[in-house]
């Protein structure tokens, strides 16, 4: 009996050989892996060669069966041979006729192939030329735009072909270059157009005075146009327009586009911004035009000796601004309202500081006065572009302080001019037109002078017509000054006022002063001044309705300035009558120094001295020209010469070097007083009234009176009453005398004729003496009471 284990190996060995016929040869590795991985390999070789002799057997088996079929289709494959034979040499022969004969047509073929690879070749290149040429036409023509310095469509150019045409053809060699040589393209145009910009800040540095210049006679123009338009009236009524004017009138002046080429800055512009380096070109042409600006600012150190001077810078800075604002309307932000405000503010501020600093300078009115008019050109013409100019207005005003001070120091010359070539008499007139001619000048009116035939005079000289028609014309320069600069009436109004107040009351006033205060100015000349100066302040309420008249303001108006030419005319005329008592003085003075005494006369002479005759002759010439003086004038002046003549006769008589005095000599002296008493009592200038002018001479009569009729019981009896008949006495004086006479007395020279009584005489002068030493005395003691009562002395115990 068999073994299990063998049993299942054999029907495993069967397994395998089934599936090793039936089984594809490929798959056949996995099953005899499983023969191979078991232990019974041996057995199963015995059986795959067992199978294999019964397939052996099998295969003979049908061999031998199917032999005779087989030995015929040999035979017949045999006869197939022969025919196969013939038939190849058949087909032998005819491929190498049809060999023969297609040669040609394969060198035909061969070249119709070459043609169609050739041709295929054609149409690439061709195509790719197609692709290749509009990136070197784009090329050719950059490198065209870039030689003529279009540098903006170059870029774009560049642009095109950089984005659209080469990425087409990028693999071509010439194209690589195209592409590396992209950025250094890119780096020449904007090389170029910084290049451009540059030459064009450089050129509108040069042109700015033009394009200034320009401007400013634009601004000129237009406000010509405006005065046209409001004072010239339509046919029909009304104004003409300004378009009506226009057409009359050549109005067209070049503007700054006209004058500059301002394409590079635009195309510049373009580049960068293209080129993402806007920022970078706005930061340049913005610092660059910062520099420009601090050199246009700087104005010449000569700029305020002449008008030319002055107007080369505004046109400068105007040129400058004007080319700012264009840019600022035609470009997109390369500059903006708070660069161009942040310039104007300092170029304002620059500008101020430089024109207070030179027009300080200047000392010529006109000169002054052309300025302020091409500051108001400047002004207007800034403003018309938009830009503030109140604080160039507010200059003004402080320039306009100082026009009035040129002005004044013009006038001051004027004035000295005219008092000095014055021949301080007054004006003949010898026939009506001349009289016509002073009148229309100064406003004089005298009914009692026109009616007098002619040759006649005017009361005054050929000054004041000549200062009044003066101070017009000075109002007229004040108000030059004032137009155009946007002040109303009452500001035109004060500041005229202001101004010839000041023209009056110092100018006019010092002028004035400085002749009369001359040293050699005469009396005549005096009496002229007077009587003048009273004519001019006559003439101020003349010269107020002038100032009316052109400014249109009353001068009822709350605010309006009083004119003080009365004032200043005033204390001219009042200097002038203090020359004229100081002159008077003098005069007297020097008579005086002709009087020779002889102190020690034994008699009086028959007469007054030579020298107090010819004093009062004098006198009363000199008086007589008063007569067209005011009456307080002359009365004062008279009264002043005889107080003066009194107190230096009275100083002449007790002066210390006289030391001893006779009778005689104070009888002669007594003569000369009543010489000048019979002069006042003439009544040398009228309107005095009684014995008031003899009054001047009441200290010497009384003195005279008391020594010459020795009245010394009445004189000490009643001193100190108000009805003591030699109130006007002094006891000094009285002492100072009797002492100089007794001294004499002791010689026998003055009381000779009392010689019986000579002792008597002689005690009665020194009782005399003596009381009235007693008399100054208790008069000392008496006022040291009353200082000591007005001035209480402080001591520890109080005040006493």
């Amino acid at each position: 009996m068999a073994e299990p284990g063998s049993l299942e190996a054999a029907a495993e060995h069967e397994r395998i050989l089934r599936e090793i016929e039936s089984t594809d040869t490929a798959c056949i590795g996995p099953t005899l892996r499983s023969v191979y991985d078991g232990e019974e390999h041996g057995r199963f070789m015995e059986k795959l060669e067992a199978r294999i002799r019964n397939h052996d057997r099998e295969i003979e088996k049908m061999c031998n069966f199917h032999y005779q079929g087989f030995v015929d289709s040999i035979t017949e494959l045999l006869k197939v041979r022969g025919e196969a034979q013939k038939l190849k040499n058949q087909v032998t022969d005819t491929n190498r006729k049809l060999q023969n004969e297609g040669k040609e047509l394969i060198i035909a073929m061969e070249e119709l192939k070459q043609c169609r690879l050739q041709q295929r070749n054609i149409s690439t290149t061709v195509d790719k030329l197609m692709l290749c040429l509009p990136v070197l036409e784009m090329y050719s023509k950059l490198r065209e735009q870039m030689k003529s310095k279009r540098h903006y469509p170059a870029l774009k150019t560049l642009e095109h072909l950089e984005h659209t045409y080469l990425p087409q053809v990028s693999h071509y060699r010439f194209c690589k270059i195209m592409v590396d040589n992209i950025p250094k393209l890119r780096e020449e145009i904007k090389e170029v157009s910084m290049s451009d910009l540059k030459d064009f800040l450089e050129s509108i540095r040069k042109h700015s005075d033009k394009i200034g210049e320009t401007a400013m006679k634009q601004a000129q123009q237009q406000r010509n146009l405006d005065n046209i338009v409001s004072q010239h009236p339509r046919i029909g009524g009304g104004k003409k327009s300004k378009k009506e004017v226009c057409a009359g009138s050549d109005l067209e002046v070049p503007g700054a586009q006209d004058l500059v080429d301002f394409s590079p800055v635009h195309r510049c512009l373009h580049i960068y911004s293209v080129l993402g380096a806007r920022e970078t070109f706005e930061n340049y042409y913005r610092k660059q035009r910062r520099k420009q600006a601090r050199l246009v600012l700087q104005p010449p150190s000569n700029m305020h000796e002449t008008l030319d001077g002055y107007r080369k810078y505004f046109n400068q800075i105007v040129g400058f601004f004007v080319v700012e604002d264009h840019i600022l309307h035609t470009t997109q932000g390369l500059v903006n309202r708070a660069y161009i405000d942040e310039l104007w503010e300092m170029a304002l501020s620059k500008t101020i500081a430089a024109l207070r600093t030179h027009s300080s300078y200047c000392s010529d009115p006109n000169l002054v006065l052309d300025l302020k008019n091409l500051i108001v050109l400047f002004a207007d013409t800034l403003q018309g572009y938009g830009f503030p100019v109140n604080q160039l207005f507010d200059m003004l005003l402080e320039i306009r302080d100082q026009y009035s001070e040129t002005l004044l120091k013009k006038w001051s010359g004027v004035f000295r001019n005219i008092l000095d070539s014055d021949n301080y008499s007054p004006i003949p007139v010898a026939n009506e037109e001349i009289y016509k001619k002073i009148v229309g000048q100064f406003p004089f009116q005298d009914a009692e002078l026109e009616k007098q035939p002619f040759p006649k005079k005017f009361p005054f000289s050929e000054f004041v017509p000549k200062v009044y028609s003066q101070i017009k014309e000075f109002i007229y320069a004040c108000l030059k000054f004032s137009e155009d600069l946007h002040l109303s009436s009452t500001e035109v109004d004060d500041m005229i006022r202001k101004s010839t107040n000041l023209l009056l009351t110092r100018t006019l006033s010092n002028c004035l002063q400085t002749v009369i205060k001359r040293r050699n100015i005469g009396l005549t000349e005096l009496v002229q001044i007077i009587i003048n100066t009273t004519h001019l302040e006559k003439s101020c309420r003349f010269l107020e309705e002038f100032i009316t008249n052109i400014t249109n303001v009353l001068p009822e108006t709350v605010h309006t300035t009083k004119l003080y030419g009365t004032t200043t005319f005033k204390d001219a005329r009042h200097a002038a009558e203090e020359e004229i008592y100081t002159n008077l003085n003098q005069k007297i003075d020097q008579f005086l120094q002709l009087a020779d005494y002889d102190w020690m006369a034994a008699e009086p002479g028959s007469r007054a001295s030579d020298y107090l005759v010819d004093l009062i002759a004098f006198l009363r010439s000199t008086f007589a020209v008063f007569t067209h003086l005011p009456g307080k004038v002359a009365q004062t002046a008279c009264m002043s010469a005889c107080k003066h003549l009194s107190t230096s006769l009275m100083q002449l008589l007790l002066e210390v070097e006289v030391r001893q005095l006779t009778l005689g000599a104070l009888q002669q002296f007594n003569l000369d007083v009543e010489e000048c008493e019979q002069f006042a009592r003439s009544g040398p200038v009228p309107g005095f009234q009684g014995d008031t002018l003899q009054l001047a001479f009441i200290d010497l009569r009384q003195l005279l009176d008391l020594f010459l009729h020795w009245d010394w019981s009445t004189y000490l009896a009643d001193y100190g009453q108000p009805t003591c008949k030699y109130l006007r006495v002094n006891p000094t004086t009285a002492l100072t005398l009797l002492e100089k006479m007794k001294d004499t007395s002791r010689k026998n020279n003055v009381f000779a004729q009392f010689r019986k009584n000579e002792r008597d005489k002689q005690k009665l002068i020194d009782t005399v003496a003596k009381q009235l030493r007693s008399l100054i005395n208790s008069h000392h003691l008496l006022k040291l009471k009353l200082v000591s009562a007005l001035h209480p002395v402080c001591t520890p115990g109080g005040m006493q």
